[in-house]
């Protein structure tokens, strides 16, 4: 018994600093004042913002809300199935008809889809990612910043990262790195993905698990543009990421916690409006000063670092 309180003491310290970190990165992403002050300072970024509102806020998600409201109802009254709205005695001459109207009001809300939203999903998400990229550079642009990031208290980029990045500044050598880089770790986040997909299905825990995974990929999305900005590579951005992997779990949190209980379409529309917030406030965010400024009150080894995307990067 006394052999185990070591290790249960040694446990409860590192779940506390877990707790400490999660909550620092929760209270990170919620600090949207960042977007406020960045819009302030650039005219194009408040204007791809207010795109990406109008957009996926007012059409796309507009639409669902007419479809809900408007569009379904008015069919359910001219072709109706309740069996109520027609008398007993009359049921058995109108159940032909009622399955009828039911096949026609289900068709015509699929065509809606089909010639509607679908075509709107597609649309919007691919404008919303060439729009993504360009508040992520205006934001990287009116926090003052043109160049990578040289000296940062955590080790993401220190002197030998720094002599890399000056090693591979100039001739095709960086652009053919930077190009394969940018191809594995899209490679690796749609493994990560499908890993994610994957949890879903799986009983009792899979819920738990997904919501986990999924704020680590949001909080990944999220700090990508600013480390590409930046030009951190990618191995210093995986090891930076899971050596802190409880700040980004809370980093992440908001982003799912806002879209975990609606539908996907819903879902979609309303993470395509707050996405970008999230990006202009990792953008703005002081992530690196944050956790080592939590690390410093710590009298013995960190958390340690969890290999979240090992099974992403084994897959790539």
């Amino acid at each position: 018994m006394n052999s185990a309180e070591p290790l249960i003491k040694d446990f409860g310290e590192k779940a506390r600093r877990a707790s400490q970190l999660w909550l620092e990165g929760f209270i990170d992403a919620c600090c949207l004042h960042r977007v406020v002050i960045l819009c302030r300072r650039s005219k194009k970024l408040l204007i791809r913002t207010g795109q990406c509102f109008l957009l996926n806020g007012l059409i796309f998600l507009g639409s669902l809300l007419i479809l809900n409201s408007v569009v379904i109802p008015t069919l359910q009254w001219i072709l109706p199935d309740q069996q109520s709205m027609i008398g007993s005695h009359k049921l058995g001459a109108f159940g032909g008809a009622l399955k009828l109207y039911s096949f026609l009001r289900h068709g015509l809300i699929q065509l809606f889809y089909l010639f509607w939203f679908y075509p709107m999903y597609i649309f919007s998400f691919i404008l919303s990612n060439i729009w993504y990229n360009d508040i992520a550079k205006h934001g990287f642009a009116a926090m003052g910043q043109s160049g990578p990031t040289t000296v940062d208290p955590s080790g993401l980029n220190d002197g030998s990262s720094n002599a890399a990045q000056t090693g591979k500044s100039n001739g095709l050598g960086r652009v053919v790195i930077g190009i394969g880089e940018q191809l594995y770790s899209l490679l690796l986040i749609n493994s990560f993905f499908l890993e994610v997909y994957a949890t879903g299905f799986l009983p009792f825990v899979g819920k738990t698990l997904n919501f986990m995974l999924l704020s680590w990929m949001y909080a990944y999305y999220c700090f990508e543009y600013k480390w590409n900005l930046s030009e951190v590579s990618l191995d210093r951005r995986l090891d930076f990421f899971e050596s802190n992997w409880a700040f980004f779990a809370g980093f992440g949190s908001p982003c799912v916690l806002a879209i975990f209980f609606f539908s996907p379409l819903v879902s979609y529309g309303v993470m395509a409006i707050l996405f970008p917030l999230f990006v202009l406030t990792a953008t703005g965010s002081v992530a690196e000063k944050d956790i080592y400024s939590q690390r410093t009150t710590w009298k013995c080894a960190g958390l340690g670092r969890l290999p979240i995307f090992y099974a992403a990067n084994t897959l790539s």
